[in-house]
């Protein structure tokens, strides 16, 4: 089954809210981690906005899928369908793995990085690139800060 393009956007709306609940409960869960727990509430307001600009997308794009789109859209679906991404109901994967600040941060570093390959993906399939391209740096962003927290915890943990 292919996507069309408004259900890639859409989905891509329903990873940024996946990712807002991920970090809601992240920074729930580490909330004495002072710096981990900015850093997650931090993010998940990003997340937010994003999923604001997609549902905007949603509406600004055209029905009319661009060349090659049944093989783009196989790839997108196996991005999606990953268990790593999503699990089995569409939601969040199960996160009873994710026991400590390093775990979370691991995880969430990995879910930015499978949600920038989906963006990208998805903004050479539509004409409102700059819009992409806008959440496609952000998210960029996520990864470096979470790649430095992820450092500066491994160096703390080495030396402390």
């Amino acid at each position: 089954m292919v996507f069309s393009i408004k259900e890639v956007i859409e989905q891509a709306v329903q990873t940024e809210k996946l990712g807002y609940e991920f970090y809601i409960a992240m920074a729930e869960k580490f909330k004495k981690d002072e710096a981990l727990k900015k850093l997650f509430d931090f993010l998940a307001t990003k997340e937010l906005q994003h999923e604001k600009i997609f549902s905007e997308l949603t509406r600004k794009v055209s029905g009319k899928e661009p060349e090659g789109w049944e093989e783009v859209s196989q790839y997108l679906r196996a991005i999606v369908e990953s268990e790593f991404f999503l699990g089995k109901n569409k939601s969040l994967p199960s996160l009873e793995h994710v026991k400590t600040v390093a775990d979370a941060a691991a995880f969430a570093l990995n879910f930015e990085k499978e949600t920038l390959l989906y963006f990208h993906i998805l903004r050479d399939m539509v004409e409102e690139k700059e819009l992409v391209d806008e959440i496609i740096n952000e998210e960029r962003s996520h990864v470096v800060w979470l790649s430095k927290y992820q450092q500066e915890h491994k160096a703390g943990s080495v030396n402390g």
